[in-house]
């Protein structure tokens, strides 16, 4: 584990840039790592986001398909908010752990 700043605050990282501590999350960090990935947030990318964050605090594995199926986003177009990686990319902005799906 390592610590790691983001917006001015430092948290709690996997080795992989992953945080550990969910609510340590703010929006302010997760513009600062989407900066990081290379993504300009927009309304549906933190829709997304929130959906990821609602579904770990309730301990629900997360796979693409299953994000697919939520309603929030359709597979295509997941991919297209998150380009080369959209589960490990959206998690780490979401700030929740890598999903076991992800290898």
């Amino acid at each position: 584990m390592t610590e790691r700043t983001y917006a001015g605050v430092c948290v709690k990282c996997s080795d992989q840039g992953y945080m550990e501590e969910l609510n340590e999350w703010t929006k302010d960090i997760g513009a600062h790592i989407a900066e990081e990935e290379g993504i300009e947030m927009t309304d549906k990318h933190w829709e997304v986001i929130d959906y990821l964050q609602t579904q770990c605090r309730n301990e629900v594995p997360l796979t693409i398909r299953r994000v697919g199926k939520s309603g929030v986003t359709t597979i295509k177009e997941f991919y297209q908010l998150f380009p080369e990686g959209p589960l490990k990319k959206s998690s780490r902005i979401a700030g929740i752990p890598k999903p076991v799906s992800c290898i």
